[in-house]
């Protein structure tokens, strides 16, 4: 819509208010709500200051002030509010020079897509994520000077099978196989259902739903695919949304990669595609059927993958994800049909335009806007360079004799390792000033100081179990 259509469509829906939606810098949804009457054209243009100090690693005390700048395109009435209210994603803008403002992280995918454009590489860099996710009906955790504790608990947790449920009906699925079961073991199809239905009314397509392999409520909704700004605003809608109706019918939904000890965790692989005057750059005659241009595009990723790994896999619980079994994407390869390697070629139809490449690696911890941003500068680094990806790894890693299995390298093991491999590779990010050099350095000191810090001075619940008599 434009911002004359925005203002008809709050008259024709008699909306009392108006909500405006922006992303912080670790990755959460901000927003703060004015009443209908006080927007105008004109906001679309000035747009609204707020105190930027006060956002996570944004301004300091002294420079405090931004503005959000509504985007009317995105603009659609919440599902959840009480009152009528129409929601707007915002860009975020200094408002002294009223230039795009560094740091915000949608501002820095839209820098991505221009440099893409700009090198006459493709036209289009379109992503189709899966939103990986648990359901629980209880969650409780604590972390004081004195207790660390975190319980969760849900109806379909295989650990619940002798509970006293009054009645115990039965069909919880068990560990490690709860992939595609049929209702009642999958008790929360309604709810994806009613899930997917939000998402639409919300202009939000998905590809499929179904219960994942975890124990404990693990569930996937697919997302179709979207140009890279689109995307990133369709996954924190889609975050959302799926939060709400969970909440809605008295569960709680999480994105958090690793919430269960000993069972598969949660991640957002992400398919991917290129573009050029609506014809598909990634489909050729090479491996998996790809392009020249598509082989250089994984041999970017697999280049800088340690790097993107701390944007990709931004908290330290993303990397108890990262570990060998469950599934999980842990070698930094390419492959067919090995799902243990980082970047897949899914097995997909003939046509050209249904070539795709799925980058494995990603967890839905991430910052949408920072990831899909450095996804599309590696692949474009890829490009450029001529970047070969090496062989393929299409041998069953557990068939694989130990020094074989030692040549193909892995995932960084902790968010440090990830931080450190960005911080010695990062000048890919740096082009046509995507990103700055205020952003590596601001990304990496929040992680530490706040995440890898915060967690290594304080006392872990397993070391009681594991010194408490020593």
């Amino acid at each position: 819509m434009t911002p004359k259509e925005v203002l008809a469509h709050i008259r024709q829906r008699e909306v009392t208010t108006v909500d405006f939606r922006f992303m912080d810098f670790p990755g959460v949804w901000q927003h703060f709500s004015i009443p209908a009457d006080a927007l105008t054209e004109e906001t679309f243009e000035e747009g609204i200051a707020f105190d930027g100090s006060s956002v996570v690693g944004w301004r300091a005390i002294n420079e405090a002030d931004l503005l959000v700048v509504p985007q009317p395109e995105t603009a659609l009435v919440d599902p959840f509010t009480a009152q009528p209210t129409l929601t707007m994603i915002c860009n975020i803008h200094d408002p002294i020079t009223h230039q795009d403002y560094t740091r915000d992280p949608r501002n820095i995918a839209r820098k991505a897509v221009s440099y893409m454009r700009s090198l006459g590489v493709a036209d289009r860099f379109m992503l189709a994520p899966e939103l990986e996710f648990f359901i629980f009906d209880d969650v409780r955790y604590a972390q004081n000077q004195h207790e660390a504790f975190y319980h969760v608990d849900s109806v379909e947790g295989a650990w619940n099978r002798g509970r006293a449920e009054q009645p115990n009906l039965g069909y919880k699925p068990v560990s490690g196989l709860g992939y595609f079961p049929c209702p009642p073991t999958d008790s929360l199809v309604n709810l994806r259902t009613e899930m997917s239905q939000r998402l639409a009314e919300c202009g939000i397509k998905t590809a499929a739903h179904f219960h994942e392999v975890a124990t404990g409520g693990q569930c996937e909704i697919d997302l179709d695919s979207q140009d890279l700004v689109e995307s990133a605003d369709q996954v924190m809608m889609a975050r959302y949304i799926i939060r709400n109706v969970a909440r809605n019918s008295g569960k709680t939904a999480t994105f958090m990669p690793k919430p269960l000890y000993g069972d598969n965790g949660s991640g957002m692989h992400t398919h991917l595609t290129l573009w050029k005057n609506d014809e598909p750059l990634l489909a050729g005659t090479g491996y998996g059927t790809l392009s020249d241009l598509g082989l250089y595009a994984i041999g970017g990723l697999l280049k800088h993958a340690p790097a993107l790994c701390a944007f990709a896999n931004p908290t330290t619980n993303s990397y108890k994800r990262l570990i060998e079994g469950f599934e999980a994407p842990t070698k930094l390869s390419y492959s067919r049909r090995n799902r243990a390697a980082i970047v897949r070629i899914p097995v997909s139809g003939a046509s050209p335009r249904s070539r795709r490449i799925e980058y494995r690696c990603p967890d839905s911890a991430a910052n949408p806007y920072l990831l899909f941003s450095a996804m599309l500068m590696a692949v474009v680094d890829g490009i450029q360079n001529k970047i070969r990806p090496g062989d393929p790894l299409d041998k069953d890693i557990y068939d694989l004799k130990p020094e074989e299995l030692a040549r193909v390298p892995t995932t960084p093991r902790t968010l440090t390792a990830s931080l450190e491999a960005l911080r010695a590779d990062h000048d890919f990010l740096l082009r046509g000033d995507v990103f700055t050099p205020d952003i590596i350095d601001t990304w990496i000191w929040y992680k530490i100081s706040n995440e890898i810090e915060a967690l290594r001075v304080r006392p872990h619940p397993y070391e009681f179990a594991l010194y408490y008599d020593i």
